[in-house]
């Protein structure tokens, strides 16, 4: 079997999280990238030998491609997932799905009906700690969870909002610290809970930002129908980045985790851990927020399109979150 032929959509910072995953999966073939903005397209096009488009229509009409991995500004995903979906393409973007709920829904039925792939990016499920939550959560060595909580305190300047076109925007990327920052532990929390949500009461509020209306700190409490209780408060206006740090109370045991490590004291004095792998992949650029398991997430994606196992994280399990992240916005009242 050929390898795949690809193409990226967008050459700004988090394209090198795909750039480097596909050159360390087998079977993949990168041949073209797009970028409105010349220079990004050009470097990157140099940098792994592959064409450079400035249109993504172009780029898709001219190089017979099998998959598109969208990198662009919140607004742009879905508009360009079912573009690539209307040509028979298949397609992993970048969290989150879209500004709205309707658009992600649209493009969910959409691939649905051209029988393609539609992946998600929620990388931060692949992490040892995550899994090793969610399995023992899954296997019921927990037991019921009875509550969970996480908290989130980063530092976005107003100077970090002056460096982009469309960051801390309403209209293009959907919101401030909730669908950037926080939609990560939020997607890891529900995603373990895995119940329909019962009920959101939140609130938000720009609390330190002059040059964007975006929120830049919120707080919630949501319900779920199967019984949990799911509290979270997520901030930009510290002076660093914290590690996002997860608790859970469940039935027979206490769980603390993050991104790097998990900690789970059962109440028969057993314990278990896990703790993030020595990095074999390097993503030169990236930032350690985002994690290290773009590569898994992105290799599982291939898998599926090879047929191999079917897709984890699809545009339905995506909508699961999407959902609830609309939600949050809705009852926080900020967003116009």
């Amino acid at each position: 079997m050929s390898d795949f032929r690809v193409g990226i959509v967008g050459c700004g910072r988090i394209s090198v999280m795909h750039l480097v995953s596909l050159a360390n999966i087998d079977g993949v073939k990168l041949v073209a990238c797009c970028d409105i903005k010349k220079d990004r397209a050009d470097s990157v096009a140099e940098k792994y030998g592959v064409k450079a488009y400035y249109s993504y229509e172009q780029m898709i009409e001219e190089q017979n491609l099998d998959a598109i991995h969208i990198c662009l500004p919140h607004y742009l995903h879905c508009k360009v997932a079912c573009y690539a979906f209307s040509k028979g393409i298949n397609v992993i973007t970048e969290k989150p799905m879209d500004v709205d709920f309707e658009s992600a829904k649209a493009a969910v039925d959409m691939a649905k009906a051209k029988g393609v792939l539609f992946g998600v990016i929620s990388q931060c499920r692949y992490n040892n700690s995550a899994r090793l939550v969610k399995n023992a959560v899954t296997s019921g060595k927990l037991g019921k969870i009875i509550a969970a909580v996480s908290t989130l305190t980063w530092s976005r300047s107003d100077d970090y909002y002056m460096e982009s076109d469309w960051k801390g925007t309403w209209d293009k990327e959907g919101g401030g610290v909730v669908i950037d920052q926080a939609i990560h532990s939020i997607d890891l929390v529900n995603w373990i809970i895995d119940s329909e949500i019962e009920s959101v009461n939140c609130s938000m509020s720009n609390r330190g930002h002059s040059i964007v209306k975006v929120e830049d700190t919120a707080e919630g409490l949501i319900t779920y129908k199967n019984g949990a209780r799911y509290a979270f408060y997520c901030m930009n206006n510290y002076g660093c980045d914290e590690p996002i740090e997860i608790k859970l109370l469940c039935e027979k045991g206490k769980v603390v985790f993050g991104y790097d490590d998990a900690y789970i004291y059962y109440n028969d004095g057993t314990t278990e851990e896990a703790h993030q792998d020595v990095n074999t992949v390097t993503y030169e650029g990236g930032k350690d927020y985002w994690g290290f398991q773009h590569v898994r997430q992105l290799n599982q994606f291939y898998n599926a399109l090879k047929g191999k196992e079917p897709l984890e994280i699809s545009g339905e399990e995506g909508l699961k979150t999407h959902k609830l992240i609309m939600e949050i916005y809705k009852k926080g009242g900020m967003k116009k």
